[in-house]
Protein backbone atom coordinates (compact mmCIF):
# COMPACT_ATOMS: atom_id res chain seq x y z
CA UNK A 1 0.00 0.00 0.00
CA UNK A 2 1.53 3.47 -1.09
CA UNK A 3 1.84 6.31 2.22
CA UNK A 4 1.08 9.68 1.63
CA UNK A 5 3.45 11.64 4.01
CA UNK A 6 1.55 14.74 5.37
CA UNK A 7 2.84 17.33 7.73
CA UNK A 8 1.58 17.99 11.04
CA UNK A 9 1.85 20.49 14.01
CA UNK A 10 0.14 18.68 17.24
CA UNK A 11 -1.08 21.20 19.73
CA UNK A 12 -3.23 19.42 21.38
CA UNK A 13 -2.87 17.37 25.05
CA UNK A 14 -3.53 14.02 22.80
CA UNK A 15 -1.44 11.40 20.66
CA UNK A 16 -1.80 12.15 17.02
CA UNK A 17 -4.35 10.23 15.12
CA UNK A 18 -3.89 6.57 14.16
CA UNK A 19 -5.25 3.94 12.30
CA UNK A 20 -7.10 1.33 14.78
CA UNK A 21 -6.54 -1.80 12.18
CA UNK A 22 -4.41 -2.50 9.52
CA UNK A 23 -7.79 -2.23 7.41
CA UNK A 24 -8.62 0.61 8.27
CA UNK A 25 -9.40 3.35 6.05
CA UNK A 26 -10.06 6.23 8.74
CA UNK A 27 -7.98 7.47 11.72
CA UNK A 28 -9.90 8.68 14.88
CA UNK A 29 -9.60 12.00 15.72
CA UNK A 30 -9.42 13.39 19.55
CA UNK A 31 -11.55 16.41 20.54
CA UNK A 32 -8.91 19.11 21.86
CA UNK A 33 -11.41 20.96 24.81
CA UNK A 34 -10.35 23.01 28.02
CA UNK A 35 -13.64 22.00 29.01
CA UNK A 36 -16.61 19.58 28.20
CA UNK A 37 -18.88 20.61 25.79
CA UNK A 38 -22.34 19.54 26.16
CA UNK A 39 -24.86 19.00 22.68
CA UNK A 40 -28.34 19.58 23.81
CA UNK A 41 -30.55 17.70 21.17
CA UNK A 42 -30.38 19.62 17.50
CA UNK A 43 -27.56 21.56 18.65
CA UNK A 44 -24.63 21.54 16.64
CA UNK A 45 -20.74 22.91 17.96
CA UNK A 46 -17.59 23.20 16.51
CA UNK A 47 -14.88 20.90 18.04
CA UNK A 48 -11.60 22.04 17.64
CA UNK A 49 -8.99 18.99 17.73
CA UNK A 50 -5.16 21.11 17.85
CA UNK A 51 -4.21 19.80 14.96
CA UNK A 52 -3.06 22.11 11.55
CA UNK A 53 -1.80 19.93 8.29
CA UNK A 54 -0.03 20.61 5.43
CA UNK A 55 -1.92 18.52 2.80
CA UNK A 56 -0.18 17.10 -0.31
CA UNK A 57 -1.65 19.14 -3.81
CA UNK A 58 -4.50 16.92 -5.42
CA UNK A 59 -5.07 15.05 -1.89
CA UNK A 60 -7.81 16.67 0.71
CA UNK A 61 -8.80 14.84 3.91
CA UNK A 62 -11.96 14.28 4.49
CA UNK A 63 -13.75 14.31 7.84
CA UNK A 64 -16.60 11.56 8.47
CA UNK A 65 -18.47 10.52 11.25
CA UNK A 66 -17.32 7.92 13.84
CA UNK A 67 -20.13 5.23 13.98
CA UNK A 68 -20.27 4.45 17.15
CA UNK A 69 -20.82 7.71 17.91
CA UNK A 70 -23.96 7.81 15.08
CA UNK A 71 -25.31 4.57 16.24
CA UNK A 72 -24.93 4.63 20.22
CA UNK A 73 -25.82 8.77 20.84
CA UNK A 74 -27.21 10.05 17.43
CA UNK A 75 -24.10 12.73 17.10
CA UNK A 76 -22.51 12.84 13.40
CA UNK A 77 -20.46 15.34 11.30
CA UNK A 78 -23.01 18.00 10.23
CA UNK A 79 -21.26 18.35 6.74
CA UNK A 80 -20.23 15.38 6.43
CA UNK A 81 -18.03 14.43 4.76
CA UNK A 82 -16.22 18.00 5.64
CA UNK A 83 -13.32 18.79 3.36
CA UNK A 84 -9.94 19.92 4.44
CA UNK A 85 -8.20 21.68 1.67
CA UNK A 86 -4.30 21.10 0.77
CA UNK A 87 -3.88 24.73 0.61
CA UNK A 88 -6.08 25.14 4.64
CA UNK A 89 -3.28 25.85 7.24
CA UNK A 90 -5.56 26.15 10.19
CA UNK A 91 -6.30 24.11 13.14
CA UNK A 92 -8.69 21.37 11.95
CA UNK A 93 -11.86 21.32 13.32
CA UNK A 94 -15.19 19.12 13.52
CA UNK A 95 -18.95 20.22 13.24
CA UNK A 96 -20.52 18.18 14.98
CA UNK A 97 -24.01 17.79 15.73
CA UNK A 98 -26.72 15.39 18.08
CA UNK A 99 -29.68 14.16 16.49
CA UNK A 100 -30.99 12.40 19.74
CA UNK A 101 -33.35 13.87 22.23
CA UNK A 102 -31.12 13.91 24.66
CA UNK A 103 -28.18 15.85 25.65
CA UNK A 104 -24.17 14.68 24.83
CA UNK A 105 -21.31 15.76 27.22
CA UNK A 106 -17.85 15.65 24.63
CA UNK A 107 -14.54 15.40 26.91
CA UNK A 108 -11.41 16.34 26.33
CA UNK A 109 -10.06 13.46 24.24
CA UNK A 110 -12.99 12.03 22.84
CA UNK A 111 -12.66 10.40 19.63
CA UNK A 112 -15.59 12.64 17.95
CA UNK A 113 -14.50 12.22 13.88
CA UNK A 114 -12.18 10.05 11.80
CA UNK A 115 -9.99 11.72 8.91
CA UNK A 116 -9.77 9.67 5.62
CA UNK A 117 -7.36 10.85 2.48
CA UNK A 118 -8.45 10.56 -0.66
CA UNK A 119 -7.23 12.10 -4.10
CA UNK A 120 -9.18 13.98 -6.26
CA UNK A 121 -9.19 15.42 -9.64
CA UNK A 122 -9.91 19.21 -10.95
CA UNK A 123 -12.18 19.62 -13.70
CA UNK A 124 -11.99 21.46 -17.04
CA UNK A 125 -15.75 21.93 -18.16
CA UNK A 126 -16.45 21.84 -21.67
CA UNK A 127 -19.24 23.47 -23.05
CA UNK A 128 -21.27 20.96 -25.21
CA UNK A 129 -25.14 21.08 -26.88
CA UNK A 130 -25.71 17.48 -26.13
CA UNK A 131 -24.72 14.62 -24.34
CA UNK A 132 -24.20 11.23 -24.96
CA UNK A 133 -27.18 8.43 -24.06
CA UNK A 134 -27.02 6.18 -21.90
CA UNK A 135 -29.43 3.20 -20.66
CA UNK A 136 -30.39 5.09 -17.96
CA UNK A 137 -31.16 8.16 -19.44
CA UNK A 138 -32.62 11.21 -17.56
CA UNK A 139 -33.87 9.02 -14.63
CA UNK A 140 -33.43 10.12 -11.33
CA UNK A 141 -32.45 8.39 -7.62
CA UNK A 142 -34.38 5.34 -7.22
CA UNK A 143 -35.31 4.99 -10.96
CA UNK A 144 -33.64 1.91 -11.64
CA UNK A 145 -36.43 -0.08 -9.40
CA UNK A 146 -34.14 -2.64 -8.11
CA UNK A 147 -33.21 -3.40 -4.44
Amino acid sequence: MQQLNVKIINRSRHELPSYATEGAAGMDVRANLDEPVTLLPMQRALIPTGLFMSIPVGFECQVRPRSGLAAKHGVTVANAPGTVDSDYRGEVKVILVNLSDVPFVINDGERVAQLVFARHERVDWISVDSLDDTERGEGGFGHTGLG
